[in-house]
């Protein structure tokens, strides 16, 4: 098994991705797409890229435009922008029958994908996926904290407490708590690394982008649950029990909506369900992609 880092140049940038590639002929390409916030592909696939490589997979790992190695660029990080960006690298890396896994926006641009230009992928994995409900939050009170949300977002107050939280490592750790339950998964090392991402000039720009096009005031602009049913290609999900940022819910009607899905809920994992339980994700997504590769 290799890792390399590679850059891929496009008219509008360049975009710095990760490649793990097996021993001998690969099974499968994989392309996973990491979330929100100041996550990057090392910190979210760092192990399970590994993983994947070594069972006999190519996994290609983007950082997104404007996060982890990527720098910024000219466009404006929109939900149809992100969309796009990854049917040019899917394009640009010649892709033809793959697999799409994506972690909380990273799976929001993943059902976008396969929802609009995605032909070649034979299967998709979706982890704490975004895009499947129409407020951040659910309960009684989901307008006004929605409302609140898009008001700290408007307001810039939303940036300096995310500013705020990079600079203090105490506060980075409770924060980390919040999506990562497993005291064992939740080191010191990751702590490190999730640091220096939050320490770059430009974390967390491109994420506010994304969030003041995603965030209405009353509620998200995307929710992809009325068309999941058109998705034609096995989904597998997998969904932390105690996810604060998305539901258990959403995602098992998510699950009910896709023709051919499958669903794996980590018993008390959070949002970070990769990180948090990889003992459960792993063998799982192993399992998914043996299926398909066997057709």
């Amino acid at each position: 098994m290799a890792r390399q880092r590679l850059w891929i140049e496009f008219d509008w940038g360049r975009v710095s991705y990760l490649e793990w590639l097996p021993q001998g002929e690969p099974r499968a390409d994989v392309l996973l797409l990491h979330g929100g916030g100041v996550d990057c592909a090392e910190l979210s696939w760092g192990g399970l890229g590994r993983d994947l490589a070594q069972a006999g997979y190519r996994v290609i790992a983007p950082d997104h435009p404007g996060y982890g190695e990527s720098p910024p660029v000219g466009w404006t990080a929109t939900q149809e922008r992100l969309v796009a960006y990854v049917a040019e690298l899917v394009e640009a890396l010649g892709l033809r029958d793959y697999v799409v896994g994506g972690l909380s926006l990273g799976g929001g641009i993943a059902i976008g994908h396969l929802l609009a230009a995605a032909a070649g992928a034979r299967g998709a994995i979706l982890l704490g996926s975004y895009g499947l409900m129409d407020r951040q939050f659910e309960g009684p009170f989901r307008l006004p904290a929605h409302l609140l949300t898009w008001v700290l977002l408007r307001t810039g107050v939303l940036r300096h407490l995310t500013r705020f939280y990079a600079a203090d490592r105490r506060k980075m750790d409770g924060a980390l708590r919040a999506i990562v339950r497993n005291p064992e998964a939740r080191t010191a090392e990751l702590l490190d690394a999730v640091m220096v991402e939050a320490r770059r000039p430009y974390a967390g720009v491109a994420f506010e982008q994304w969030q003041r096009d995603q965030l209405l005031w009353r509620r998200t602009r995307t929710n992809y649950s009325d068309r999941l049913h058109s998705i034609a290609i096995p989904v597998l999900l997998v969904h932390g029990e105690r996810d604060a940022g998305v539901p258990v819910g959403r995602a098992r009607d998510a699950a009910a909506a896709i023709p051919d899905a499958r669903l794996l809920v980590v018993p008390d994992a959070g949002h970070w369900v990769q990180r948090d339980r990889p003992t459960a994700v792993v063998p799982a997504v192993l399992g998914f992609l043996a299926e398909l590769t066997r057709t």
